[in-house]
């Protein structure tokens, strides 16, 4: 496959209007000395959604691809997150400033609290910030990371905004369907990370087996499940290869036998990354 944009990610329509790709590129761990490089590759494979972070410190050059790209501001969707030392009101205000100094940008299309900390009790406080910077235009949409149903119904009861997206852990072992039942209800998007289990399913014979089904790789009918279940999803590889790889998705769908083979492998173990609850 040619590395100039072959394909398109499907969008989704945030509640606040705002059209996202589905698919896109996560770079969390991506070193920031190869991160303009690899978003480069990624924006020639056809991604347009890039998912970063102040905590990666890989802004800086998330920014730079975007700018050497060509491709129109507009047209690229660009995600970030505050972290948790930051959640003060004042100090979350700062903290945004500094990611679009960083990036180098005037907005960013999704700014989201990374973490809820509730062991400090500030998420409140940051969520007032962010909806401050969506009402300045300055972050086009806001929302949250690793919330679980608790955090979302008290930011929702204390200010009267719900976030469009809820960033998760997720993936075929930990399938997240309660709070995806409460997203739902609420009109808010659920977003994977981890889409690939951090690459433990790969070799897991189920998937494997879906995959071959459809002559396609377990990590193909991994992201195919994420999107079939109506999931955005952001692979991350530092490899052009694969990111070719991860984009091949397109062409297929999953059936219905494929869909309830996948739902058996959910497990209430299946986490792999921190707990909200406790995660500081």
């Amino acid at each position: 496959m040619s590395r100039s944009v072959v394909a398109s990610s499907p969008t989704l329509t945030l509640a606040d209007g705002q059209t996202a790709p589905q698919m896109g590129l996560g770079v969390w761990q991506t070193p920031a000395d190869l991160t303009a490089e690899v978003v480069r590759a990624a924006f020639e494979t056809g991604y347009r959604l890039v998912d970063t972070a102040a905590a990666y410190e890989n802004e800086a050059g998330v920014g730079e691809a975007v700018r050497a790209s060509g491709i129109a501001r507009t047209d690229v969707f660009v995600t970030t997150k505050l972290w948790n030392t930051h959640h003060a009101y004042d100090e979350a205000l700062r903290a945004f400033d500094k990611s679009l100094q960083r990036l180098r940008m005037d907005y960013v299309d999704l700014y989201l609290i990374h973490w809820p900390v509730p062991t400090q009790d500030l998420y409140i406080d940051a969520w007032r910030a962010l909806v401050r910077l969506q009402e300045e235009g300055r972050a086009r949409s806001i929302g949250v990371c690793n919330f679980m149903v608790e955090h979302l119904r008290r930011i929702i009861g204390e200010t009267g905004v719900i976030p469009v997206v809820n960033q998760v852990e997720l993936h075929p072992q930990f399938q997240q369907t309660e709070l995806r039942s409460f997203h739902a209800s609420r009109g808010i998007v659920t977003q994977s990370w981890s889409p690939l289990g951090q690459g433990r399913l790969l070799k897991h014979p189920e998937l494997a087996r879906i995959a071959a089904r459809h002559g396609k790789t377990p990590a193909q009918a991994i992201i195919r499940w994420h999107l079939d279940s109506g999931l955005m999803v952001f692979p991350k590889s530092i490899r052009p290869e694969r990111l070719a790889e991860n984009f091949e998705v397109f062409d297929f769908r999953l059936d219905d036998e494929d869909l309830a083979a996948i739902a058996k492998l959910d497990h209430p173990a299946g986490r792999i990354g921190s707990d909200p609850l406790t995660f500081r």
